[in-house]
């Protein structure tokens, strides 16, 4: 059987939950190739070029990978920030995104690094002044691009809890992928307030990733390439996704040669595509 690069991303990451001597027959009664069995070495360097990166990921993507702190990782995800100024301003002045550390993470030299411009705003009113003048989303965006370091979100914190910034304020800092999640539930609870966090890809983490979007091949293929991206925080995924695959497949042939015949076309959770695979065998 012919399986696209994503498919066999994918599968590779569900066997790879596997023991190895099963996984070994699995490959062999499917028909996979070595494809999936790309190391972590060869996925990096696959992302470094402009088109490789998978579409439609959530926001909270990138900052598992920036969690690791790692300046070739950096230089990757660098390439993808599109409009994000907080966090191209936070990379260009090597802020550590990973908990408790320090030490500053420079880009590499060959990167054309330049810091996006100093808010005016900011200058005139400072961190939690420019925030609190935000009456349009642009002024709230803006001044959310100078909050950086744990010490900022600090003192926005606090800020808001002595007095509630502006909602564009508020809106900008919440969908900012590093925002700390407390300070975001902060912000508030309304559903319309959650809708819209959803809706801009922040995550609880990468387990939630795993058991509820989809299509399920494509969170599958992000996973996979997790274990070179994010592996500090890949171990999320594989432990949720684990239980389901020891649950619905097991080490039967069938029940993987279902699922390999579903994955390409799947539109459910990975969830809902290891529980059907199974149910059909």
């Amino acid at each position: 059987m012919h399986y696209s690069d994503t498919d066999g991303q994918a599968l590779g990451f569900l066997l790879g939950l596997t023991d190895e001597e099963t996984a070994r027959r699995i490959r062999g009664r499917v028909g996979l190739s070595a494809v999936a069995r790309e190391n972590a070495a060869s996925r990096r360097h696959r992302l470094s070029r402009p088109w490789a990166w998978p579409p439609h990921t959530p926001a909270s993507l990138t900052l598992w990978v920036l969690q690791e702190d790692d300046p070739q990782l950096n230089a990757v995800v660098w390439q993808y920030l599109g409009l994000d100024t907080g966090l191209r301003r936070a990379l260009a002045r090597g802020i550590p995104f990973g908990p408790g550390r320090t030490k500053p993470v420079p880009l590499p030299r060959r990167l054309p690094v330049e810091e996006p411009d100093i808010p005016e705003s900011h200058v005139r009113h400072g961190l939690v002044g420019a925030l609190r003048e935000a009456t349009t989303m642009a002024a709230g965006r803006a001044a959310a691009s100078m909050v950086l370091t744990p010490a900022d979100w600090q003192e926005v914190t606090e800020a808001d809890a002595e007095r509630a910034l502006p909602g564009y304020a508020r809106w900008a800092l919440s969908v900012r992928p590093d925002c700390p999640p407390a300070t975001r539930a902060g912000f508030g609870s309304h559903p319309k307030f959650a809708h819209r966090v959803r809706r801009a890809g922040i995550l609880d983490g990468p387990a939630e990733y795993a058991l509820d979007h989809g299509p399920a091949v494509r969170v599958l293929e992000v996973l996979a390439m997790g274990r070179a991206l994010f592996p500090a925080r890949i171990g999320e995924a594989e432990d949720a996704v684990r239980p389901l695959v020891r649950k619905h497949l097991g080490d039967r042939e069938e029940a993987w040669a279902v699922l390999a015949q579903l994955i390409g076309t799947f539109h459910g959770t990975a969830r809902e595509l290891v529980a059907t695979a199974g149910a059909i065998a």
